[in-house]
């Protein structure tokens, strides 16, 4: 099973084109969207057939989507949130202990805009930083994509450069 997902596409339409490409590129079955802004699950829908998922971000003010969502795939639980509830841009503390306590191998999160991806605790933690508005700090625009064997083994996880 693969999975693609981005964050922070604040609505730039040039970026959102370009995620297609890539996740379609990319074979993708799912695509996870970590919020700001999540009305652009709309466009993403024109491009992609696959299941979507989508978390609200503290610039999406409609409660259509939850905050934060964990899915089991292929045995592996992935939890994924915007990281603005757990104060993200200042520490990673608060969503490891979540990750930790409800027992997930990913844990996906947006929010500071700066890609990254690291191993906690046998816990992979990810964050695509965005294509549109990248930080300062960040070295690219990236979308994040995972593969997940039928048995459950995580066979890559990783933040593939994309250019507009």
């Amino acid at each position: 099973m693969k999975i693609a997902f981005i964050g922070d596409t604040h609505h730039n339409e040039r970026a959102l084109e370009v995620a297609s490409e890539y996740i379609n590129d990319l074979k993708s079955d799912v695509v996870i969207h970590l919020g700001d802004c999540i009305e652009d699950v709309k466009l993403l829908e024109r491009n992609f057939e696959g299941k979507i998922y989508a978390v609200a971000g503290n610039c999406d003010f409609s409660n259509i989507y939850p905050k934060e969502n964990t899915i089991t795939i292929n045995g592996v639980k992935i939890f994924f949130t915007h990281g603005d509830l757990y104060k993200v841009k200042s520490t990673m503390n608060s969503i490891a202990i979540k990750a930790e306590s409800i027992g997930a191998d990913i844990a996906l999160f947006g929010h500071t805009h700066i890609p990254l991806k690291e191993e906690y605790k046998n816990i992979i933690f990810m964050n695509p930083g965005s294509i549109p508005k990248p930080s300062p700090w960040a070295k690219g625009k990236y979308i994040g994509f995972i593969e997940i064997s039928d048995e459950g083994v995580i066979v890559v996880a990783e933040l593939k450069n994309v250019e507009l």
